[in-house]
């Protein structure tokens, strides 16, 4: 019976001793992790945790930690950059229409005089009306852009005849390119190309893709639509010397502009705005360039 008693005792001291032993393993990672913590809140540390020893489920806690503090830095950088992004997008609606405004000011100034000869006034005053004209324009892209950011704007898909659509988008910039002394040529198949699509948004697609060539094209123009396998291709291309393949990737962000003096009647919108129309109708559209020709191509697809 002592026997036993012993042998029980004995036991009893080392399972205490074990316990003992494991509880100050645990009391030297708590405080191993607690000397760390400090650092991991540190602005752009990019510091993890460490263990001071291997002792039960420790490791997987430590592990679980530095997964969620990586998640919690990869957010902020995010929300530093869209807060960077938010700033740039300030400053540039503020030149954009702080241009037009100068403008029109500067030659309503000028239209006080009492002396000024009738034929400069009319001069004067159709500039006004085109810069005030400018600025509608872009007002209205910002609105129509906010929107479609927002998803307030609802798109009535339907059968749509885009070989028609796109001859008479066409037609209605014929002046515009007279006027810089170009024809473009202009491709569309006999055969009817019937996509499923919004008829207003088709025509802003359309729209902004040549009002964006007629800004920043030198000439050459080509409107193209095609059949390509079970797609219907929109493709315009010009030439041009104010982009460069590194920009590619930009180009349909919200307020870029190849035009870094931001000098022309562009808000940088017109492209970020055809994005958004053609992949909410499930579309594609990419930008290429090759030996100085600029592309803009927009898949559809084709429905019977």
């Amino acid at each position: 019976m002592g026997l036993i008693l012993g042998i029980a005792v004995a036991m009893f001291g080392v399972a205490a001793g074990i316990l003992a032993l494991r509880l100050l393993c645990y009391r030297r990672q708590v405080s191993h992790i607690l000397g760390q913590m400090e650092f991991l809140g540190k602005p752009d540390s990019n510091y993890r945790l460490t263990a001071a020893n291997r002792v039960g489920r420790t490791g997987e806690m430590i592990s679980g930690i530095n997964q969620a503090v990586e998640s919690l830095r990869d957010e902020v950088h995010r929300l530093q950059k869209a807060n960077q992004s938010y700033r740039e997008s300030i400053t540039s609606i503020s030149h954009d229409i702080r241009t037009p405004l100068t403008s029109v000011k500067g030659y309503a100034q000028m239209l006080r005089n009492p002396g000024m000869p009738e034929e400069k006034r009319k001069e004067y005053l159709g500039i006004t009306e085109r810069r005030l004209e400018d600025l509608s324009q872009m007002l209205n892209q910002l609105f129509e852009y906010a929107r479609l950011e927002a998803g307030e704007m609802e798109l009535s898909l339907e059968r749509l005849n885009a070989g028609n659509q796109f001859a008479e988008v066409i037609s209605m910039f014929y002046e515009e390119f007279a006027q810089k002394g170009c024809q473009p040529e202009v491709q569309i198949p006999e055969e009817p190309c019937f996509i499923q699509a919004d008829s207003h948004a088709f025509v802003r697609i359309t729209e902004n893709l040549m009002k964006n060539a007629l800004v920043h094209g030198l000439g050459g123009y080509r409107f193209r639509l095609s059949l390509a396998g079970g797609e219907v291709s929109i493709c315009i291309s010009n030439e041009t010397d104010s982009i460069e393949e590194k920009e590619l990737d930009r180009i349909f962000d919200r307020f870029y502009t190849t035009d870094q003096s931001r000098s022309r009647r562009s808000t940088g919108l017109g492209l970020a705005i055809a994005r958004e129309f053609t992949e909410q109708m499930g579309g594609t559209i990419q930008a290429g360039l090759e030996e100085g020709r600029f592309s803009i191509e927009v898949r559809f697809q084709r429905v019977a």
